[in-house]
């Protein structure tokens, strides 16, 4: 059986619907003394934008409603209640990418950003291990096309009778050979590539940090981004 909400994860949805559903994560977050990660995980697990709007009235001092006579609301199957309702609803129709997507709509540009260059960053250190080239006698023969015929072959079976058997004929096989310089070669290209998408994707987050609210800038993340700069430095100096 799942667990029961928590009242501090209720009494956070409670203080987002009262709020008009205009609160962020973060101003929920201080108001309770949590962290805003914890705010956006319960407003994603609980699906907080599919909460139906009730006829409760507007939020104090909104003047939206006024001359307005109401009504059922949208017409039936109107997604109104997803942000992004027209898009999710031509998504492929699995549950893992519905949930990155209705995820990635509690991350910020500069959450999403990070979470890019950590992503790109992986990518470029796990290829060390793929694409390594052990010498230069490293090669690798991968059979690229194979043709064969079938050509009846008279023979006795068990029983002493004499039959034809189809056997097979083979005519053509086409290998593809990579030498260790074209290995190499290209291991190289695709590195110099990867570092290039990640440096920029740095200098873009770097910009975003010195715009960014003070508030919204801890020493944790600017630590990261130090240490993460100081690799890759470390990486391009080093030999493949």
């Amino acid at each position: 059986m799942s667990r029961k909400p928590s009242e501090l994860r209720k009494k956070a949805k409670q203080i987002w619907l009262r709020s008009g559903r205009k609160k962020k994560p973060k101003q929920i977050a201080d108001q309770l003394g949590i962290s805003a990660e914890l705010v956006r995980k319960w407003k994603s697990i609980d699906q907080w934008e599919a909460t139906p709007i009730r006829g409760r009235g507007a939020p104090e001092g909104n003047q939206n409603a006024l001359g307005n006579k109401g009504g059922r609301g949208g017409p039936e199957g109107n997604d109104h209640a997803v942000k992004h309702g027209l898009f999710r609803k031509f998504l492929p129709d699995d549950p893992e990418t519905l949930e990155i997507f209705d995820q990635s709509e509690h991350l910020n540009r500069m959450d999403m950003l990070w979470l890019a260059i950590r992503t790109k960053w992986t990518n470029i250190v796990r290829a060390q291990k793929i694409m390594f080239v052990q010498d230069k006698d490293d090669e690798t023969k991968t059979l690229k096309k194979n043709k064969q015929q079938l050509e009846l072959v008279k023979r006795t079976n068990a029983e002493g009778v004499e039959e034809e058997v189809p056997v097979p004929v083979y005519i053509e096989e086409e290998y593809d050979i990579q030498y260790a310089w074209d290995k190499q070669g290209r291991a190289l290209t695709a590195q110099a590539s990867a570092m290039r998408e990640l440096r920029a994707l740095i200098r873009q987050y770097e910009d975003m940090l010195r715009q960014a609210d003070p508030s919204e800038v801890n020493e944790k993340r600017q630590a990261e981004m130090d240490l993460l700069k100081s690799r890759v430095k470390a990486m391009q100096e080093e030999a493949w």
